[in-house]
């Protein structure tokens, strides 16, 4: 998106009283990041948090350039700059950046939350419920977070993560998504900024049958 665009969005974006935006960034050019970043930083208040995520698109050499110059311009975190599995380019990244990173929407186990942790590889962690193994799955992967002291945070499925963070000792963030609320009976509460977990059993997900049917295709 360009500057202009995303400042814009990320005002509406904040309606709800939300206290953070994400920005997914990885223009061809470090410029261009810079641009985005400043615009949107200059649109929002000081007090709220911008996450940068990457999703994977960068180099070890790049990431190093772009982290550096994102830790002077009110980033919160760096997400996912390189790829996920390249722990080692990692330990590099948080060795020599002060920009705190953020890595974890693709471990599929606890046994990849405690790998990272012990090669030092990131500030935070943000598992996604689908990938870390369920519920089961995210109680170990908290587990480990929490004898580090790890803030945690969730990848998207915030209808069920909104639980899981529930019961995780160093819960951080929610990723708040609401893609699923055309077809959800009770889509997830949100107020002031803040989700609120469904008093009903089960995953906090039961769908509305009719606009599923509305909405199937074939």
């Amino acid at each position: 998106m360009a500057p202009q665009a995303a400042a814009d969005e990320a005002e509406l974006l904040l309606e709800g009283g939300f206290r953070a935006v994400k920005l997914r960034l990885g223009h061809a050019t470090l410029a261009e990041d810079l641009a985005v970043t400043r615009a949107v930083r200059r649109r929002l208040a000081d007090h709220i948090a911008i996450m940068v995520d990457y999703n994977q698109a960068l180099t070890v050499a790049e990431a190093l350039e772009r982290g550096r110059a994102l830790a002077g311009e009110g980033v919160y975190w760096i997400e996912e700059p390189i790829r996920h599995d390249n722990i080692a380019g990692y330990t590099k990244l948080a060795r020599k950046l002060a920009l705190p990173i953020q890595i974890g929407e693709n471990f599929d186990g606890a046994k990849a939350v405690t790998a990272a942790l012990d090669a030092a590889a990131c500030d935070f962690v943000m598992p996604d419920a689908g990938r870390i193994g369920g519920v089961t799955g995210w109680l170990q992967a908290a587990g480990v977070a929490a004898t580090r002291g790890v803030e945690m945070s969730s990848h998207l499925l915030p209808e069920a993560s909104a639980h899981l963070l529930a019961a995780t000792p160093t819960a951080h963030w929610l990723e708040y998504v609401d893609w699923a609320n055309a077809i959800l009976a009770e889509p997830l509460a949100i107020a002031d900024g803040c989700a609120i977990a469904s008093s009903s059993p089960g995953t906090g997900i039961a769908w509305n049958h009719d606009a599923v049917a509305r909405y199937r295709t074939k």
